[in-house]
């Protein structure tokens, strides 16, 4: 069952913020992350391939492993 959200408002009472059980926001980070990962993607997706052996051999050459 979803705790429903609790608001904190300012002194005109619009609401300012918001209190979310915290498994519901770190269900939101999950969904952004996840969206921001899908748009990179299709932001790539008309750059070329790199072969593995490549990319290997670059992070090598750079001593990143």
């Amino acid at each position: 069952m979803t705790t429903p959200a609790q608001y904190i408002t300012n002194e005109n009472g619009d609401k300012i913020s918001v209190i979310l059980p915290l498994a519901e926001y770190h269900a939101l980070l999950e969904a952004l992350e996840d969206l921001e990962d899908l748009a990179l993607v299709k932001e790539r997706e008309h750059e070329a391939d790199i072969p593995l052996a490549e990319v290997v051999e670059n992070l090598k050459r750079h001593g990143k492993i």
